[in-house]
């Protein structure tokens, strides 16, 4: 056989060895998910707006996947441990982070951060928009939006406003709420929503945007008065509660979103599949109308525009920190 009948023979013997080689590499991947659980952190208490949408998620993402889906609460630091975790954990789907538009936040408030919030974190998807809604307690007096913004500035720096941790969306929302209506009171952080609530429903503090998930049974009972929505439109879950915008603040309505995040470089076929499964489970009529109920809004998204989405919140919460003029002790 010569140099040229030999030529081709070798080079389709090297292709049918790398096939050979791609095949059985594939064959050996192992499948995801395997049988491990998969677990969701949550860097916040029970309860939490944050909390509720892991467990709708949860109870409806397992079946789908085939596979146990747990949820594990890492509170503290305003969301910076549990994500902490997940940041240092392996990239192979199995621990996984729900968080809330805090997560954006917290580089601007936190300049030694055990990570990085948009390297060390591939973004999944969206879950929801969970309005949130300025709260007091009924014995306070307060008749509504105005009549709050009145008495705090009539007492400056002597009223009190709760959130559920530094950087929280709680706290972006009143100091958002601050900014606009030019009030000088006191931040009180909690370790999370549940906390928060029992201080504003003991009187002790005086105003907390809580999320709406969580604080609509205490409203509906009447141990809350309900003064806004925190968004620029009101909720069909308290269609006689005006929103912010209603009450005259425009500027100060603050979108409060939950996200899906893994650890950064996950493989895409994982992240496809997430992605893939999340938004089908989201989509189900039985979930679409829990979170109606509780006043949340499916937000379906590509990972590309998540990615996007993640970056200009990123800085705008920046913004916002230093307009509010926000430090940690």
């Amino acid at each position: 056989m010569n140099t040229l009948t030999r030529r081709p023979l070798l080079q389709l013997l090297a292709s049918t060895a790398l096939a050979l080689t791609a095949h059985t590499a594939w064959s050996q991947a192992p499948a995801w998910p395997a049988a491990a659980p998969i677990k969701l952190v949550v860097p916040f208490t029970p309860g939490s707006g944050t909390d509720v949408m892991a467990r709708v998620l949860a109870e409806k993402l397992g079946p789908a996947l085939g596979q146990q889906v747990v949820v594990e609460n890492k509170p503290g630091a305003g969301g910076t441990v549990g994500a902490a975790q997940v940041a240092k954990s392996a990239a192979d789907g199995y621990t996984l982070l729900v968080h809330s538009s805090g997560h954006v936040v917290n580089p601007a408030l936190y300049p030694k951060l055990a990570y990085d919030t948009l390297k060390d974190f591939d973004g999944v998807t969206p879950l929801a928009s969970l309005p949130n809604v300025l709260v007091v307690s009924p014995a306070k007096g307060y008749k509504d939006v105005a009549d709050l913004v009145a008495k705090a500035k009539a007492r400056p720096d002597t009223l009190f406003y709760a959130s559920a941790g530094n950087g929280s969306a709680t706290h972006m929302n009143a100091e958002q709420f601050r900014v606009v209506a030019g009030l000088k009171a006191q931040h009180v952080p909690f370790k999370g929503t549940p906390e928060a609530l029992t201080d504003i429903i003991g009187g002790r503090t005086d105003w907390f945007f809580a999320p709406l998930v969580s604080v609509l049974p205490l409203v509906k009972d009447g141990k809350l008065q309900a003064l806004a929505v925190g968004t620029a439109a009101r909720s069909s879950a308290l269609p006689n509660v005006p929103s912010i915008t209603d009450a005259g603040l425009k500027d100060a309505a603050y979108t409060f979103w939950v996200g899906l995040f893994a650890p950064a470089k996950t493989p895409k076929a994982v992240l496809d599949r997430l992605h893939a499964e999340v938004t089908k489970v989201l989509a189900l009529p039985d979930v679409k109308d829990r979170l109606e109920k509780l006043g949340a809004t499916p937000m379906p998204m590509a990972q590309p525009a998540f990615e996007k989405f993640l970056e200009s919140e990123t800085a705008a919460a920046a913004q916002l920190v230093k307009a509010a003029g926000i430090r940690l002790d």
